[in-house]
């Protein structure tokens, strides 16, 4: 059907209807263009919470990467970002196939029905001028009839009145002559613009008109047309990335199906395996017998002769604790000195044959570097270089795991001077590439750098073979101290305190007894001591001196048969006694 020859009278229902569909076209234009903000604003969103989970760059995120399911979240993680980007390459799709196409096409379908209407309009201007001139002559015929009729009338008049002269007879014969001539005139104008307009009429109803609303019509087909085109182009931009849609989330799955929980679960036991060996039984004391005295051999103060305390009188006695040897205490008065970290009270270990476990820690003790325990780690204190904060078995990994760095970066700087040393050689050959001379400065660099870093390689072999002797040590069925490994207990108190019960035990069953006295301290200022193995002091109080200061600024004090423990050095001021007797010195 042709809107040409049914529609020839809807010239104002044809406009409003075009104007209609242009709308429609531009309603179709936003919605696309949301739906594209939807896309952005998605995948922005997925991008942030993509990033959001990502592990942080530091050390957990390397303990987190040994864990299968951690690895299994990374990856949906990393498959996640990809997601969003394909929801970002539909937006871009959209805009560039769809959007900005019909925004193009919109401002030509305007222009293109705002032409066809123009001439619509003109032809039916051409044919309301063709009616107004035909009703022009229609109406001079008209009147020329009528006053031709009325000059014949009028001579007719003249004619039959006797009184009226001849001449004027004739005048008015004359008159009705002129006026019918008039008449026939007009009557021929009317019969021709008659004519002409009914051709104009038929042209303009049967040409002109239909060929306008022929191309409206092609026009509104073809914005049918286009908008199916388009919408079919929006679906195709989804089924386009879909094929990476589906790996990403295949990703996902194959991420979540590599979890392997027994894998997971050894894992813990490779990340907080200590290397020490369980405890062994506790053997029977006898209290009965007499507490015997043990005098530490390595006390700064001359030995003297112990004395005799009364059988079964005893106090709690407190076990020594490690001390940061590398961070001295705060100067006094200021605030709160640092507090040594104290090794838990353990039970008696068995008797071990003394003189072979004492040789074989000895030789090690006097090798293996001071390790800081994690309490003083967790104060605030650095990581050791050397890892010697770990138990055995976990410094052991990670000192491997620092070699195994040092050596590829070892290998990095090799490369590196090697290609240095082709590039001088071609120098030397071909001088006018550049001067040899240029590179030497770099070649010494690197060269400085291998050196360093193979001292530092060095050092960290030695340190793991160190680490290698403890473990035999602990293999040797020598347990911890409290039987297990803890955080707040360092590798290092573990071994020192099985060298001090080994070594420094008497033989008797009585591992402890009574530290004697070997000078007094008055106190300068008060500390607050609130950690196990320290003592609260009061400025000028007087004490006993029982342990001096080895070096690491904190000195062992007596109140009272009950009371003592450990002050720093600074906050006293201390007079040992000329020949007393040294006390029990633990490492």
């Amino acid at each position: 059907m042709s809107w040409g020859t049914e529609l020839w009278d809807q010239f104002d229902n044809l406009e409003k209807h075009t104007q209609w569909g242009i709308e429609y076209v531009d309603k179709y234009t936003k919605f696309v263009k949301e739906r594209s903000e939807i896309e952005i604003s998605y995948a922005k969103q997925i991008r942030n919470l993509s990033k959001k989970y990502q592990p942080k760059k530091n050390s957990k995120e390397e303990e987190e990467s040994k864990y299968t399911f951690c690895r299994a979240f990374l990856t949906s993680l990393n498959e996640l970002n990809d997601y969003a980007g394909q929801h970002e390459v539909i937006a871009e799709n959209l805009t560039s196939q769809i959007i900005t196409d019909l925004t193009r096409y919109l401002q030509e379908l305007k222009a293109e029905r705002k032409s066809h209407f123009h001439d619509g309009r003109k032809a039916q201007q051409q044919l309301e001028s063709s009616w107004k001139q035909l009703e022009s002559c229609k109406k001079k015929f008209e009147r020329d009839c009528k006053e031709a009729d009325r000059a014949q009338q009028h001579f007719e008049r003249m004619d039959a009145d006797i009184n009226v002269t001849k001449a004027d007879v004739e005048k008015a014969r004359q008159q009705a002559q002129v006026r019918h001539q008039m008449a026939a005139d007009s009557k021929n104008d009317y019969h021709s613009y008659l004519q002409k307009y009914n051709q104009e009429q038929h042209e303009h109803y049967y040409t002109v008109i239909p060929n306008i609303f022929q191309k409206l019509q092609d026009m509104e087909e073809k914005r049918i047309e286009r908008l199916g085109v388009c919408m079919k182009t929006f679906a195709e931009v989804d089924r386009q990335v879909l094929p990476i849609v589906g790996k990403c989330l295949d990703g996902m799955t194959s991420a979540a199906e590599g979890i392997e929980p027994k894998t997971d679960s050894n894992q813990v036991v490779e990340s907080y395996k200590s290397g020490f060996e369980p405890p062994g039984d506790v053997e029977f004391e006898d209290y009965g017998q007499a507490m015997k005295r043990t005098v530490s051999e390595n006390s700064l103060s001359n030995s003297r002769e112990s004395k005799e305390k009364p059988a079964g009188k005893s106090k709690s006695k407190l076990w020594p604790f490690i001390k940061n040897k590398n961070k001295p205490p705060p100067a006094p008065p200021a605030s709160s000195p640092p507090l040594p970290s104290a090794v838990p009270n353990d039970p008696q270990s068995p008797k071990q044959p003394k003189e072979p476990l004492s040789h074989r820690l000895n030789d090690f003790m006097a090798s293996k570097p001071k390790m800081h325990c994690l309490r003083s780690l967790r104060r605030g204190g650095s990581v050791p270089e050397d890892f010697s904060h770990l138990p055995p078995e976990q410094r052991r990994k990670k000192l491997q795991g620092k070699i195994d760095e040092l050596k590829k970066d070892i290998q990095k700087e090799m490369d590196q001077r090697d290609a240095l040393t082709k590039m001088k050689d071609v120098y030397v050959k071909n001088p006018q590439m550049g001067d040899p001379a240029s590179v030497d400065p770099r070649l010494a660099e690197i060269a400085m750098n291998i050196e360093k870093l193979q001292s530092e390689e060095q050092k960290f072999e030695v340190s793991s073979a160190s680490d290698v002797s403890v473990g035999e040590a602990f293999r040797l069925g020598y347990p911890s101290p409290d039987g297990s490994y803890t955080e707040e207990q360092s590798a290092e108190t573990q071994v020192k305190a099985v060298a001090n019960r080994t070594s420094c035990a008497p033989e008797s069953d009585d591992e402890f007894d009574e530290l004697e006295t070997i000078g007094t301290c008055k106190a300068l200022y008060t500390f607050e001591g609130q950690n196990e193995g320290t003592i609260s002091v009061t400025e000028g109080e007087l004490l006993y001196v029982i342990e001096e200061d080895k070096g690491d600024g904190w000195t062992r004090v007596r109140r009272n048969e009950e009371e003592e423990g450990y002050v720093p050095t600074s906050y006293i001021e201390v007079l040992l006694e000329t020949n007393a007797k040294g006390a029990m010195t633990y490492i």
